[in-house]
This record gives C-alpha cells, sequence and structure tokens, in this order.
C-alpha cells in the first residue's frame, strides 16, 4: 500500500464532493416545502452542525484511519453486533444515494427530453453503473475531478446570474415571499422542520472516511473542509436566491429540477441547459460513488463473517458480482416501492444517514473512554460532540414526526437486512439448537442421523477458522477480555495467543500461569501459546498470516500508546479489542 499512488486533496475532494454537493441539485425544494421563506437560515443551520462534526470526523478516523466509516470505528471500540448494526444503516443509506440520485439525474434529463419515461430511465441508469462496476469499471479520479470542478463553475455562474437578474429586476418577488404565511404556522416550527428535512443537504459527508487509506497524509482533514465549506455557502445562498427570484408557488411544481427552472427563469434557456447537463452528470457519479461504495463495505463485512460467503465469489475482472447485483436489486425494488418520489426517498435516505452520523458521534465518545492513548491529530471537545448528536437525534425526530410513513419504507429493509446480520453472528447457536431438534427427531433414524451429520460438518467448518491475539505480556484481566470478546463475537474454537520475545528473554511464569487458568476456563476454545523472536509490525503480521493462513482482520491487539512507531492503517486491518 506505502508505494500505490495516494488521492491528493482534490482528488479526493472531488470523489467525496460530488456525492455531498449533488445535494445543493435538491434540498433547496426541500426546505422550502418546510421552512418557506427562511428556508436559508435552515440550512446555515446545518452547516453549523456539520462544522461541529468536522472535528468528530477529524478525531476518530485520524485515530483509526482505516476504511469503513461508522462500521470500522463500532467494530475497533464495541462488539460486532454494534458495528454490523451501522454497517446495515450505511448499506441503506449507500441505497438510498444510488436510488435518489438516479432518480434526480432522470428529472433533470427530463428537462431537456420530455418524452423520457422517467422510472424506466432510472431502472436503466442504475443497470448501466451495476454493468460498469461488474466489468471492473470504478470511479476515476481524474473524470471526478472534471465532474467536481464543472459543477463548481456551473452552480457559481448560477448565482451569479441570478444575482445580476435580482440587480436588474427588483426585489418585489422576495418582499411578497417573506409577507407570505410561515409553514407550521411559527418560526420556530418551520425552521425546526426545515432543519430536520434539510440534513438531506449534507449526507455524503461521511463518504470520504470510506476511503481514507487510498488518501494521501493529512489529506482527509482538508476533504472534511472543503466540503463544509461548498455545501455551507452554496445551499443557504441557493436557497435564499430562490425565495428572492422565484414565487413560493412555483418552487412546489419543479420540485425535483428547481435549480434547472430557476436558471432557466433567470438566465434563460441556456443556463436552464447547463444546471441540467451538470446535474445529470454529478449525479451519476453520486450513483457510481454508491456501487464503489457499497461493495467494498459488503466484503469487509463478508471477511469479518457477517454476511454469507458466497458475496465473496468474484468475476474475471475481480468485482464481487453477487454483492453488486444484490445492491442493483433492492435499489430497484426501494425504486419501485416508492414509485421514484423524491419525499419518500429523502425519507428513507436522511433516516439512514443521520443513523450512522449519530453512530459515528457515538464511537467518538467510545474512542475517548475506550481507546484514550491512540494518537490522534484533531481532539473534539465532550461538549461540541454532544451538541452534534442532540442535533442529530433532533433533526431524525424531525423527519419522523413529518413523515411517520417514511419509518415504515425504512424498516421494511433495515429489519431484514438485520435478521440476515443477525443470523450470521449466532450460527453456532442457532446450529446448535438445530442439532438438538434433529436429536429429538427418533420415529426417522435416517433422517435423523443424516441430519446430525450435516449440522456437525457445519459447526466444524465454523469452528475450524483461527484468530490470534499478540499480547505484550497483559494481566489476567486482559487476556480474560480478549477470550470474553472471542466468544461473544466470533465463530471459533481456536486461537493463537502470539508473545514477541527479545534476543535472551524468557516468557515469564505469571503469563503461563493465566493462561492455563483461561485455556481451563474458557473449555470452549482451545488456546495455543506461541511465543516466537521478533519485532511486532506490519511484516511480522504479513508473514504469520501466510504462513498460518490466517486473515489479518482475525488478529486482534490491545490497544497501542501513543509511542506506536505505526499507524493502524499499516497493520493491514489488525482489530483492537481491548
Amino acid at each position: 500500500m506505502s508505494h500505490e499512488k495516494k488521492l491528493n486533496e482534490l482528488e479526493a475532494t472531488a470523489i467525496c464532493g460530488n456525492d455531498i454537493s449533488s445535494s445543493c441539485l435538491y434540498v433547496s425544494a426541500l426546505a422550502i416545502a418546510y421552512a418557506g421563506q427562511y428556508a436559508w437560515v435552515a440550512l446555515l443551520m446545518v452547516g453549523a452542525v456539520l462544522f461541529l462534526f468536522r472535528s468528530i470526523y477529524g478525531e476518530v478516523v485520524g485515530a483509526l484511519p482505516l476504511n469503513g466509516g461508522a462500521y470500522n470505528v463500532l467494530l475497533n471500540t464495541t462488539s460486532k453486533r454494534n458495528a454490523a448494526l451501522a454497517a446495515c444503516l450505511t448499506i441503506l443509506s449507500y441505497m438510498a444515494t444510488a436510488v435518489i440520485s438516479a432518480s434526480e439525474a432522470m428529472h433533470y434529463l427530463h428537462t431537456l427530453w420530455a418524452g423520457l419515461p422517467i422510472i424506466g430511465a432510472t431502472l436503466g441508469l442504475l443497470g448501466l453503473f451495476l454493468a460498469l462496476t461488474i466489468l471492473g469499471i470504478s470511479e476515476s479520479a481524474k473524470v471526478a475531478v472534471g465532474i467536481f470542478l464543472v459543477h463548481l463553475v456551473s452552480l457559481t455562474l448560477l448565482v451569479g446570474v441570478t444575482i445580476w437578474f435580482l440587480a436588474t429586476h427588483g426585489l418585489e418577488t422576495l418582499s411578497v415571499n417573506f409577507a407570505r404565511p410561515l409553514p407550521g404556522g411559527s418560526l420556530l416550527t418551520a425552521l425546526f422542520l426545515g432543519f430536520s428535512a434539510a440534513m438531506l443537504g449534507i449526507s455524503g459527508f461521511e463518504s470520504s472516511a470510506n476511503f481514507v487509506e487510498e488518501q494521501a497524509p493529512g489529506v482527509f482533514g482538508k476533504t472534511l473542509r472543503n466540503m463544509w465549506v461548498v455545501v455551507s455557502f452554496f445551499n443557504p445562498v441557493i436557497a435564499f436566491l430562490v425565495v428572492a427570484a422565484l414565487p413560493l408557488t412555483e418552487v412546489g411544481p419543479h420540485t425535483e429540477t428547481l435549480l434547472a427552472y430557476l436558471g432557466t427563469t433567470t438566465g434563460g434557456r441556456w443556463l436552464g441547459i447547463l444546471i441540467s447537463v451538470d446535474a445529470v452528470a454529478v449525479l451519476s457519479g453520486a450513483v457510481l460513488t454508491s456501487f464503489v461504495g457499497v461493495s467494498g463495505l459488503m466484503k469487509r463485512m463478508t471477511l469479518d463473517r457477517i454476511l454469507p460467503q458466497f458475496f465473496l465469489r468474484e468475476n474475471k475482472a475481480k468485482s464481487n458480482y453477487v454483492i453488486l447485483i444484490t445492491f442493483f436489486l433492492l435499489c430497484v425494488s426501494v425504486l419501485l416501492i416508492t414509485r421514484g418520489q423524491l419525499g419518500p426517498l429523502a425519507g428513507v435516505y436522511t433516516i439512514s444517514f443521520l443513523a450512522v452520523m449519530a453512530f459515528f458521534a457515538l464511537g467518538n465518545f467510545l474512542l475517548k473512554s475506550k481507546r484514550p492513548n491512540l494518537p490522534r491529530p484533531v481532539y473534539a471537545g465532550v461538549i461540541t460532540v454532544t451538541v452534534a448528536l442532540l442535533s442529530i437525534l433532533l433533526a431524525l425526530y424531525g423527519n419522523i414526526k413529518l413523515h411517520p410513513d417514511y419509518l415504515i419504507v425504512f424498516l421494511q429493509y433495515f429489519l431484514p437486512a438485520m435478521l440476515v446480520v443477525y443470523v450470521m453472528l449466532n450460527r453456532t447457536s442457532i446450529l446448535n439448537l438445530t442439532l438438538a431438534a434433529v436429536d429429538s427427531i427418533t420415529e426417522h433414524t435416517r433422517f435423523s442421523r443424516f441430519g446430525r451429520r450435516l449440522v456437525k460438518r457445519k459447526l466444524r467448518e465454523l469452528h475450524k477458522q483461527e484468530f490470534v491475539f499478540f499480547t505484550k505480556g497483559d494481566n489476567v484481566s486482559n487476556l480474560n477480555k480478549v477470550m470474553a470478546y472471542v466468544v461473544e463475537n466470533e465463530s471459533t474454537n481456536r486461537l493463537k495467543i502470539v508473545t514477541l520475545l527479545k534476543e535472551g528473554e524468557t516468557v515469564s511464569a505469571e503469563l503461563l500461569t493465566d493462561i492455563n487458568v483461561l485455556d481451563r476456563a474458557y473449555e470452549q476454545i482451545e488456546v495455543e501459546f506461541v511465543t516466537m523472536q521478533g519485532h511486532f509490525g506490519p511484516a511480522l503480521i504479513e508473514e504469520l498470516s501466510t504462513k498460518w493462513c490466517i486473515p489479518k482482520n482475525f488478529m486482534f491487539i490491545g490497544s497501542p500508546g501513543d509511542r506506536f512507531p505505526y499507524q493502524i492503517s499499516e497493520l493491514g486491518g489488525v482489530r483492537l479489542i481491548i
């Protein structure tokens, strides 16, 4: 990895920026629907919350610079079950991102081609990116940079032309709009509902954390800053300009293509066409980001044995086609269930996205309490994290209060996903229960023998995977935590405890005694104690992983201190468990 070319600031910003800045194309209409003429204030409030999350993400990802976002944070600070919960929410967020971006892209294309069947075209666009990702064509940094720069130029041009339009036509429309009654009857209600809906405008902020290992040193924090600047400027400014230039009664009928309509009204047909073409490009980039991102996340979950192993099947292009096809089918189903309507899609999107943001804030608290000695370039104060988390929970409540029916659509996908994960995480218990049920069948002895052999073979296959813990001579309390973690989170009965010795050094009698005691206490785990000379680091991990055929993500260490000479990301996925 160290010899691979890393993404620079512009490239990394473009990849995640296409995701978050594509929300500029539809969030103004959503915010205006609930906050009316004060939508720009609601969007400024969203920018303030995002500012708090810059330091939260900076601390968490700076301490644990590994791909995976909220899943990775919780995997290294708490149990596998909690990490799996965050992963399922992230998958739902990716799914909603893909569908809403594809649908919006086709709505903008519809302004250029009136005969376009929007639902059919959306399905076609999703199918196109399925084919491209199966063929191994992933997001190119250079293409992403091109799309991102054109998008920024287009938005800047739209802002400039609209300001000139207002300077030459006056502010009569703005006065009329501000004289209208407020949605919800009061300013406080309007801002609360508008803030809740406008949180969709920062979806995509978490995407940079999902490819942090591919970024050059020091780039990640800059991507957070750049994304914050883009959405904190364009979203409120565009919303204000819409209120100033268009009667609010005209916003509703043009919800899906509001910026193209604004461009046509203030600058003429050419600007509307430019905005539509730009929208199709940047929203398509967000669709591709979703396919690439979900493939990486679900592959990581499968390697961690949270999802079925057939998801790892690859074609000649090394693409995990089962994951991609599954994701495509889920996207198609949510598109058909919501009939491509922006409201329900945004509801599913926002609920899953806000839940992921909340888990990131919780992960920050867990990092402070469980991994206090991990070096981190940024530190988010407890008050900062608390205010950010409360803001996210408030927005989550607001979205559910606005549309309880959207919660039903969300749960239709979330609950089955969690059921699959729950079954995978509790396979040993389920198989043992199945074995007991088979043994209770005495009438059909042949069936009973066959069933017993089948279940026992599955259990043997499940348990044969070895895990490794590297100890520096930990006390019995820490070693007991390791054993308890393995029993609770992993389906195995084999654990190697490895300690590295310097030349002439011997193992302490206390350590040998502690390991023997724990070996007897946890009779379901067969402990093998291994001593060897060597220096702990990436080279040794690579060597032992190859020699023992144990994946690096099945190797564990305790939390290192600030004198640890390596980045956690250099260890290839080794997990922190104490």
